[in-house]
C-alpha cells in the first residue's frame, strides 16, 4: 500500500468516527429546541392576561373589556351587569324610556342611573323603602359610547357595582360585595366579634377596608378588615358613609358624627342625624323640641335649630324624577317654620322669606296632567303664595308673580312638557323660558 493509500484510508476512518458524534449533537440541538419553544409557548400563555371573578378564571368577562392607548379599561355597562347580579334597562329608574343614551342598573338593594357624558353616577338605596334621596358619586372618566354601546371605565364600575378591582402584571382580580361579605362574616370571629352588620351602606364600607361589626353584648364597632380598632364596641348603632368615610354614631339615643381617625366631628347630642348631601357635608339635625337645622360635617350650624321642617316630599312627584328631596335647581333647601316655607341656598343663607304656603304642583283628577316639582332643564322649580303659582331660579328669584292657576307636566310618547296655564290661557313653559332668556342646562344630571 502506497502512502496516498494508506492517507485515504485514515481519512475515512476519521470521517467514520464523526458521524456519531455530529448525530448526537443534531438530536441534542433538536431537543434543545423544542424546549426552548414549549418554554416560549408556557411563557406567552402565562404572559396573558388573566381575569378572575371572585377567585374564579373568568374568559368571558375578560374578554369585554377594552383598553385605550393610555391604558384605560373600558367595559360595556349593561354586558357586565349580568355578571355582578345587577339587572339592567335602558332610561332611568322611575322615568321609563328606550333612550339608548341613558341606562340604569338595579339589584335587591340599590339601583344605579348613567348617562352617555356624565362623569357622575346617581344611587338610590332601596333598603330603606321611604328612601328617595339619590348619592351623587363622581367617576374618573365621562361615560362614552363605542360602537352605540355606553361604556365606563373600571372605576366607574367598582362605584356603580360595589366591586373591588385590581390589576397587577397579567392578572386582573375582581370581588363582589357578596363575596367580601361571605369572606368577612367567618373572619371576624377571630377578632371577638360574633357578626358583621346587615346594614347594606355598612357592608359597602368593606370596600374601603372597613368593617362594621357586633359583639356579643349587640354593641357596634368599627375595625379596619386586619383587625384594628377604629371605634370601640360602644354603640347601639353605627351608619358607615361610604363617600366621606364617617360614621354616624347612635348611643344613649342620640346622634353624632365621628370620622375614620375616631375624632368626634359632631357631638353625640342630636335626636336624628340625616345626611343631605355628602360632597356638601351637610347634615340635617333634630333636638329635644323636634325642632330642625342644617349642620356642616364640622358641627357648625348652618341652618339654625328652629325649623318645623326642611326638604319637599317627592314621592308625590315621582314621574318628575327628582334627585334630592333636600337641594332643589342645584342650590335651594326649602325649610318651613310656622306653617310657611322659605329657601335657604347651601351656604346657608336665608335668600327669601317664609312666605310661601308650599312648593310643586300637586295636579288635579285630569289624568293627563302631571305633579310638577322642577322643570330640570332650566333648574327652576314651582312655588305657592295665596293659592297661586310661580317659577323660581336656583337664587331663588320668582320668574314672575305668583299669578299662575296652574304649573303642570303632560306625557305624550314619553316625552315631558311643561305648561303654565293662566287665566284659562296655556303657555308652553319651556317656550317662555327660552324668550326670558333662561338657558337650558347640558346635562339633567347637573341638577
Amino acid at each position: 500500500m502506497n502512502l496516498l493509500e494508506e492517507s485515504i484510508n485514515v481519512k475515512e476512518k476519521q470521517k467514520s468516527s464523526k458521524a456519531p458524534k455530529i448525530l448526537l449533537v443534531a438530536i441534542v440541538l433538536v431537543i434543545l429546541i423544542i424546549i426552548a419553544i414549549f418554554i416560549y409557548l408556557s411563557y406567552i400563555k402565562s404572559s396573558g392576561l388573566h381575569l378572575y371573578l371572585d377567585k374564579k378564571e373568568n374568559s368571558k368577562l375578560k374578554s369585554l373589556l377594552v383598553m385605550e392607548e393610555d391604558g384605560t379599561i373600558y367595559v360595556p355597562i349593561k354586558e357586565i351587569a349580568q355578571y355582578f347580579n345587577y339587572d339592567s334597562f335602558n332610561g332611568e329608574y322611575n322615568n321609563p324610556s328606550e333612550e339608548l343614551s341613558k341606562c340604569y342598573v338595579q339589584n335587591d338593594n340599590e339601583i344605579a342611573n348613567l348617562s352617555l357624558g356624565a362623569k357622575k353616577i346617581y344611587k338610590l338605596d332601596i333598603t330603606k323603602k321611604s328612601n328617595t334621596e339619590y348619592q351623587e358619586i363622581d367617576i374618573d372618566k365621562p361615560i362614552k359610547a363605542i360602537n352605540g354601546v355606553l361604556y365606563m371605565t373600571t372605576n366607574a364600575m367598582e362605584k356603580t357595582f360595589n366591586v373591588g378591582f385590581t390589576y397587577e402584571g397579567n392578572k386582573v382580580n375582581i370581588f363582589t360585595l357578596p363575596y367580601l361579605v361571605n369572606y368577612y362574616e367567618s373572619a371576624i370571629l377571630n377578632y371577638g366579634y360574633s357578626e358583621l352588620s346587615k346594614e347594606y351602606s355598612n357592608n359597602k364600607a368593606i370596600l374601603n377596608d372597613i368593617l362594621v361589626v357586633k359583639n356579643q353584648k349587640d354593641k357596634y364597632a368599627a375595625i379596619k378588615v386586619g383587625g384594628n380598632l377604629i371605634l370601640e364596641p360602644k354603640y347601639d348603632e353605627i351608619l358607615y358613609q361610604y363617600e366621606s368615610k364617617n360614621f354616624i354614631v347612635k348611643s344613649n339615643d342620640k346622634y353624632g358624627l365621628i370620622d375614620g381617625n375616631a375624632q368626634i366631628k359632631v357631638p353625640i347630642m342630636y335626636n336624628s342625624l340625616e345626611k343631605i348631601d355628602a360632597k356638601l357635608g351637610l347634615y340635617i339635625v333634630e333636638n329635644e323640641r323636634k325642632q330642625y337645622g342644617i349642620i356642616d360635617g364640622n358641627g357648625n350650624i348652618k341652618v339654625n335649630i328652629e325649623n318645623d321642617e326642611i326638604g319637599i316630599d317627592t314621592s308625590k312627584f315621582k314621574e318628575n324624577n327628582i334627585k334630592s328631596k333636600y337641594i332643589l335647581a342645584d342650590n335651594l333647601i326649602p325649610v318651613k317654620k310656622d306653617k310657611l316655607w322659605a329657601l335657604y341656598n347651601k351656604e346657608g343663607n336665608i335668600i327669601t322669606e317664609y312666605q310661601y304656603d308650599s312648593f310643586g304642583y300637586v295636579a288635579n283628577n285630569n289624568k293627563n296632567t302631571y305633579n310638577l316639582l322642577v322643570i330640570p332643564d332650566y333648574k327652576v322649580f314651582v312655588a305657592c303664595k295665596d293659592k297661586k303659582y310661580t317659577l323660581v331660579n336656583s337664587s331663588g328669584e320668582e320668574l314672575f308673580k305668583p299669578i299662575a292657576d296652574d304649573i303642570y307636566m303632560t306625557i305624550t310618547n314619553q316625552e315631558k312638557h311643561y305648561y303654565i296655564n293662566v287665566n284659562n290661557r296655556q303657555i308652553d313653559a319651556e317656550e317662555y323660558l327660552d324668550k326670558k332668556g333662561i338657558s337650558k342646562i347640558e346635562n339633567i344630571e347637573d341638577v
